[in-house]
């Protein structure tokens, strides 16, 4: 029997004429006009499909917004909550429980997590895309070790380049690049 926990599930868009008694609670959104301005004061979760030459895999990761680190990330063959619960626990256990409180916008769009869907596109087209995995161990392994080459050397905007790790650790000022 799978994990249950509501704060870790996948938001998808909605057509306007669904039934909304059949949906998942919407959360109200907390971040707007919020200045996310150190770690661990804002993270976000996501899951996407790995595709493999047979099938696909999850993948699930939760991500430090101020810095942009992925905090942990879990593969799995089935969507039950087992392991994105496991993500989870690992962050809890790493960082504690700061004052946390679930935020959406519920509409189910993109941008409302944008940071993950980078992360995820980055990811894909540097990485997943490059490979036709065959198992899932190796999925696993390359996978990691994008994350890790991610979070530890490769440049990010948002901190004037700083990779993740470095950001996270030296807590610099987001640079706020004109629209």
């Amino acid at each position: 029997m799978g994990a249950s926990i509501h704060a870790v599930n996948a938001i998808k868009g909605a057509a306007s004429n669904r039934d909304r008694s059949t949906q998942h609670k919407i959360w109200p959104c907390l971040l707007k006009d919020v200045v996310i301005d150190h770690p661990n004061q804002v993270w976000c979760a996501d899951i996407t499909y790995i595709p493999m030459c047979r099938g696909f895999l999850y993948l699930v990761a939760i991500m430090g917004w101020f810095s942009r680190k992925v905090l942990a990330w879990r593969l799995s063959s089935s969507m039950d909550a087992d392991f994105s619960v496991e993500a989870l626990k690992e962050v809890l256990a790493e960082h504690g429980t700061p004052e946390i409180k679930i935020s959406m916008d519920g509409k189910g769009r993109w941008i409302d997590n944008r940071m993950i869907e980078r992360l995820w596109r980055s990811l894909k087209y540097e990485c997943v895309y490059l490979h036709a995995f065959e198992r899932g161990s190796e999925a696993k392994a390359v996978i990691g070790k994008w994350l890790t080459y991610n979070n530890a050397e490769r440049p990010h905007s948002t901190h004037g380049i700083l990779p993740p790790n470095e950001a996270y650790a030296s807590q610099t000022e987001p640079v706020r690049l004109a629209a």
